[in-house]
């Protein structure tokens, strides 16, 4: 496993929505490995392919050491709960720059596993925020673009002063 480079905001390639996943291959399996990889480096809990400048619907999430790592090739989103929840989000490819969004605190969704075989979930809580960033960013809607305009450009200001 080896970590990739990351994408940087305001890369274009970040706006750039994904293909789907065709072929579940031992190089799919390779990739993802290396996009765990890459994560884990980065201290984050959640990543695509997209964040790497691979665009293929890939998403690695790692909630917790307990559950361990979980890969979810071409998710799309079925439906949304009705109550909304606010939680501070961020990217790998922005790192040290969070904000507060809200989204609906409970989804279910379609996806692959890395073999080809389909599954669906619902999701809550943080899992379901953790899905609808990355799911997002598959659609090239980095997570910038859930913020109003002003706190937008109030957090891209101040990000661009740290770098």
């Amino acid at each position: 496993m080896a970590p990739l480079t990351i994408l940087r905001y305001p890369d274009p390639g970040l706006s750039k929505p994904c293909q789907p996943i065709t072929v579940f291959d031992a190089a799919l399996e390779t990739f993802a490995q290396d996009l765990l990889a890459t994560m884990r480096a980065a201290r984050g809990v959640g990543i695509t392919a997209a964040h790497v400048g691979v665009h293929i619907r890939l998403v690695v999430l790692e909630l917790s050491a307990k559950d361990g790592p979980r890969f979810y090739a071409n998710p799309v989103i079925l439906s949304f709960g009705e109550q909304p929840m606010r939680y501070t989000e961020g990217s790998v490819s922005m790192p040290g720059a969070t904000e507060e969004v809200e989204r609906p605190a409970m989804i279910r969704f379609r996806y692959q596993r890395l073999d080809g075989t389909h599954a669906e979930e619902d999701a809550t809580g943080f899992y379901s925020v953790c899905m609808q960033h990355e799911i997002d960013q598959l659609d090239g809607v980095f997570w910038l673009k859930r913020l109003s305009r002003l706190k937008r450009d109030r957090l891209v200001r101040k990000w661009e002063k740290g770098r």
